[in-house]
C-alpha cells in the first residue's frame, strides 16, 4: 500500500507573526518558514507503517511556491521513497483554499481495481 502524506509549509512555530500592512493576512517577507509539526507526525506515522510492513512507499506531497521545496525535502530526510510538489504563485494564506486542487490528485493516487484487471497508481 502507498501512503500520500501532505506536507504543508507554514510559518516556523518559533517566529512572531506580523499582520500585513493591507490587514488581509500576514507579513512573510524574511519569514522562517517550516513544516507543519501535524505534518511531521504525520511522516513519522507513515514511516512506522512501512517498518511494520503495512506500507510499501511513501510519497510526500505539498502544494505550494517554488519554496515549498525545502519542506518536501525534510520528509525525504525523515524517510519518505518520493516527494511531488504541486507548484503554484498563489499566497496560500489567501487565495489558495485547503484541499482545492488535492481531489483530482489524490484521485491519481486512488486504486479502483476492477474484476480481473490490476491498476497500478
Amino acid at each position: 500500500m502507498k501512503v500520500l502524506v501532505g506536507v504543508k509549509r507554514v510559518i516556523d512555530y518559533a517566529v512572531k507573526v506580523r499582520i500585513a500592512a493591507d490587514k488581509k493576512g500576514v507579513e512573510l517577507a524574511n519569514v522562517k518558514m517550516s513544516m507543519n509539526p501535524f505534518c511531521e507526525i504525520a511522516v513519522e506515522e507513515a514511516i512506522r507503517m512501512k517498518e511494520g510492513k503495512t506500507a510499501t512507499e511513501i510519497v510526500a506531497v505539498s502544494v505550494g511556491p517554488k519554496n515549498a521545496q525545502e519542506q518536501i525535502r525534510t520528509a525525504l530526510a525523515m524517510g519518505a521513497d518520493r516527494g511531488v510538489h504541486v507548484t503554484t504563485d498563489m499566497r496560500l494564506d489567501q487565495e489558495l483554499q485547503p484541499l482545492a486542487g488535492m481531489s483530482g490528485f489524490a484521485t491519481r493516487f486512488t486504486t479502483t481495481p476492477t474484476p480481473g484487471t490490476h491498476r497500478r497508481a
